[in-house]
């Protein structure tokens, strides 16, 4: 019942949103109406298709790819109408008021037709996500972006002058629609001659099995120092049903092998010491630590820091920027700089260098893309390179991260 209910929602947001087809067409010849209504009513039976095809072994035989973007395009036509809706409906509030006025004063001066302003206005808007994220999702899910930074560290020593890292962050395997565009991430990433690459957390979105496909791509990342990675929210298992606890903790062990099969270290609450040089870094990683209350606390930062005192450069992964507030400037303040991914930068907002940085999710996270500064410790927050619900980008591309360490002048 609550299926045929959502379904007759949906069909009556169609014929309402249409009104303002009908009046933006008005005038037009009949030909190209029937051309507009016919592209219209395409969604809608695009839609009952799905729903039955979902119902039948097809579903199975599908492509992942062909689903996913038609379950998102289905997505974005749909909030593209409710937009329109909204305008319709205040147009019919407008229409309403006037009659109600009419009758109590017995004046009949008003024009009860719908407003082509409003309608037009309304289809225009509407069309906007229906276009940009549409567009992201054709264009942008594999246009990796380098991001070259320079982090001015106090008493650096001169044996790390000029160390290069690469950042990687939150690949959610389990979304990727296509395996050869990822392989361009791979060569980006050795292209820059890394010292160290960092990878800091959500491999998955779910289970261990989504990464079986991208070992053999993934396993190609090479650095000098090595790559070191942590834990994500996603990592965990947390957002599926296991029918056991036993079975969420098996596919955790499994999720670990996999960070070890690509030749990974993987940092549970530890830490490494490098010798680089004549100095000594320590790589610092902990499990997902996050000060929103929804997601668990599973980091120990001072069992990950314990053993560093003497470390040259004290350097933490952490999958959630929160924690850097949380716990790092205010408790581990030799801990110089910190790596974070998590926020994606919510795959959709507005960065032009100089002029403006925006996108919802800083409305969540202070610390949501870039590079932060509290005092002599740092914070980079990578925007992911992979996507998680929507399948795609606007205006936050897929990153690759190359930071390199100069000493403050």
């Amino acid at each position: 019942m609550r299926f045929v209910i959502f379904i007759g929602i949906l069909l009556a947001l169609d014929v309402y949103t249409f009104q303002a087809l009908r009046t933006l067409t008005q005038g037009w010849s009949a030909l190209l109406r029937l051309i507009m209504a016919c592209l219209y009513w395409l969604v809608p039976v695009a839609l009952l298709l799905s729903i039955i095809l979902a119902q039948t072994s097809i579903a199975e035989h599908t492509p992942k790819a062909l689903a996913t973007l038609v379950r998102s395009f289905l997505f974005i036509a749909y909030l593209s109408k409710l937009i329109i809706a909204s305008f319709i409906l205040a147009d019919d509030v407008r229409r309403l008021m006037l009659w109600l006025y009419e009758q109590a004063s017995g004046k009949h001066a008003f024009d009860y037709s719908r407003s082509r302003f409003i309608s037009s206005f309304g289809v225009m808007l509407g069309t906007i996500p229906l276009l940009t994220l549409t567009y992201g999702m054709v264009r942008n899910p594999y246009r990796y972006k380098l991001y070259h930074v320079k982090a001015r560290l106090h008493d650096l020593p001169p044996d790390l002058e000029g160390l290069r890292i690469v950042q990687i962050s939150d690949i959610h395997s389990g979304s990727f629609l296509y395996k050869e565009p990822v392989k361009a991430a791979v060569e980006l990433i050795n292209a820059q001659k890394p010292d160290l690459v960092f990878f800091t957390g959500d491999l998955v979105n779910n289970t261990a099995d989504e990464m079986t496909a991208f070992l053999d791509v993934f396993d190609k990342i090479e650095a000098r120092y090595g790559v070191y990675s942590v834990l994500g929210n996603h990592d965990y298992g947390d957002y599926v049903p296991w029918p056991t606890p036993e079975a969420k903790a098996a596919n955790l062990e499994r999720l670990k092998q996999v960070h070890a099969q690509l030749g990974w270290n993987l940092l549970l609450n530890e830490n490494r010491i490098l010798s680089v040089g004549n100095s000594r870094v320590a790589i610092i990683g902990v499990e997902n630590y996050s000060t929103h209350l929804r997601f668990p606390k599973y980091g120990d930062l001072a069992k990950a820091w314990q053993g560093t005192q003497g470390a040259d450069l004290k350097i933490l992964l952490s999958h959630d920027p929160s924690h850097w507030h949380g716990q790092v400037t205010s408790q581990f303040q030799d801990i110089d700089l910190t790596f974070s991914g998590h926020t994606h930068g919510m795959q959709f907002g507005v960065e032009i260098p100089g002029f403006i940085k925006w996108s919802p999710v800083q409305y969540v996270y202070k610390e949501w893309a870039g590079l932060y500064q509290s005092g002599k410790q740092y914070l980079y927050v990578n925007r992911g390179l992979g996507f998680l619900g929507y399948p795609g980008r606007v205006g936050i591309l897929p990153e690759v991260t190359l930071m390199e360490l100069v000493r403050y002048a």
